[in-house]
């Protein structure tokens, strides 16, 4: 599944902070994607039954109006097997979080400290007759060899994991075919990347960090303008919703909160994954509201109602453009901690590298392996500012898709099937570490308590 929403301009602003270099590794097509407030019980519909007590509208009715007693009673009706398999799928993920990490380190060490690396650069520059596009070449030979040797790894992450634990429905050729389609984007995308990024940093001197940060901005921007209309059809089917209630209704919240469109759009995401989702994608005149099939078979009019409200919210808000901005501030910091690595490691290492000396190694491309490398360290620290921004944002949403829709039981039933893939109820820590969203216990907790204020 692919599209630009919160979540994906804030894998943009990472991969622009590596100037697109580690996009196969961090953001594969079979990568679990952005999600809605929702996700689709693991395995079939039919398998949402024993994992999620179902329960009717005189259930609900019923309930008592104490946010944190009816907070409760969502929750138990997760079953306690259904629960411990959620808690695994996510915890297990903050291994990954390592492992990507470690993996984009040795990666970048293996190319600085063996000589293909610079042979592809001064091959390069022979053939190439403008020093730009030798840099491209040498952005997307880095691409492709980095996502030749993280495959393994991707391979247990988006398709072996996606399918044990019954997320996905691609065969391994669908999967496979789709990953190289992922490629062939990536290298063009980081070959313009390094091809900018390089312009400008053999003109900026000393402080080059700072420049870099600006056009890393740019890139991210451009990614969000260029994804909806070029990128996401490259792996999915787009068509409008049929007329009828779902559509009369997204619409009309869409016109009230200032979403200049009039059509609704359906994608095709069950052929590659049981996880439902939705968004409102680009900026001004490329605004488009787009909803999984997933989601208009597997859930009612409340819960799309819900689901669809959240999303208005981020666009309502502009949280794309205050993603890019808040982003921008991290990556000015990632930038200038990536300088002050670089300084003293270039000093100790460059002549092996076979890098020049001075401050012409930063501003040769035969160093973009070591400003990856630093990078990547950096945004691994710095997961829980990350996580923090977005989930922070999404609380956000959801508050807005209380006031909007006013269904907080559609909202509190799309939210219980988060426990398919993430964890229910985190410690305080965990969640403020881990989660780029709140937790289902957080955001039903907060729709009760809209229910408990705004009911009587």
């Amino acid at each position: 599944m692919r599209y630009v929403s919160l979540r994906t301009a804030c894998m943009a602003a990472c991969l622009a902070a590596a100037t697109l270099a580690a996009s196969a590794a961090a953001g594969s097509p079979s990568s679990p994607p952005a999600e809605a407030p929702a996700s689709a019980a693991a395995g079939t519909a039919d398998a949402t039954a024993p994992a999620i007590r179902p329960v009717d509208d005189a259930w609900r009715a019923s309930l008592p109006l104490d946010a944190q007693a009816a907070t409760r009673a969502y929750l138990d009706r997760l079953s306690p097997e259904a629960k411990a398999r959620s808690d695994a799928y996510f915890e297990g993920g903050y291994w990954l979080l390592l492992w990507n990490m470690l993996l984009g380190v040795a990666i970048a060490a293996l190319l600085l400290f063996t000589r293909p690396s610079t042979a592809v650069r001064d091959w390069a520059r022979r053939v190439a007759p403008w020093r730009w596009l030798a840099d491209a070449i040498y952005g997307g030979a880095y691409v492709a060899a980095a996502t030749l040797l993280s495959f393994p790894l991707t391979v247990y992450q988006g398709f072996v994991r996606e399918h044990a634990y019954g997320m996905a429905t691609q065969g391994f050729g669908a999967w496979l075919g789709e990953q190289l389609i992922g490629l062939a984007v990536a290298v063009v995308m980081t070959a313009f990347g390094v091809a900018v990024l390089y312009a400008v940093l053999r003109r900026a001197g000393e402080r080059w960090w700072m420049w870099a940060t600006g056009v890393a901005v740019g890139l991210m921007a451009v990614g969000v303008l260029v994804g909806p209309v070029w990128i996401d059809p490259l792996f999915n089917t787009y068509r409008p919703v049929e007329d009828g209630p779902v559509k009369r209704a997204v619409l009309a919240m869409a016109h009230a909160n200032g979403v200049p469109t009039d059509q609704v759009m359906e994608f095709d995401a069950s052929r590659q994954t049981t996880r439902v989702s939705a968004n409102v994608s680009g900026i001004g005149s490329t605004a488009s509201i787009r909803l999984n099939d997933n989601l208009l078979r597997r859930s009612s009019e409340a819960e799309i109602r819900a689901v669809m409200a959240h999303e208005i919210g981020h666009y309502a808000m502009g949280h794309v453009p205050q993603t890019l901005l808040q982003f921008g501030v991290l990556l000015f910091a990632g930038f200038g901690a990536s300088a002050w690595v670089m300084h003293r490691l270039l000093r100790r290492y460059g002549e092996r590298w076979r890098l020049p000396g001075g401050a012409a190694a930063v501003a040769d491309v035969g160093s973009l392996p070591l400003l990856v490398g630093a990078l990547t360290v950096f945004m691994f620290l710095a997961t829980p500012v990350t996580n923090t921004i977005v989930r922070t944002m999404e609380s956000h949403a959801d508050l807005w898709a209380l006031n909007l829709a006013r269904e907080p039981h559609g909202e509190a039933e799309v939210l219980l099937k988060l426990a398919e893939y993430r964890k229910t109820e985190p410690g305080p820590w965990e969640e403020f570490i881990f989660f780029d969203h709140p937790s289902a216990a957080s955001r039903i907790g907060m729709a009760m308590r809209w229910r408990e204020q705004q009911l009587p």
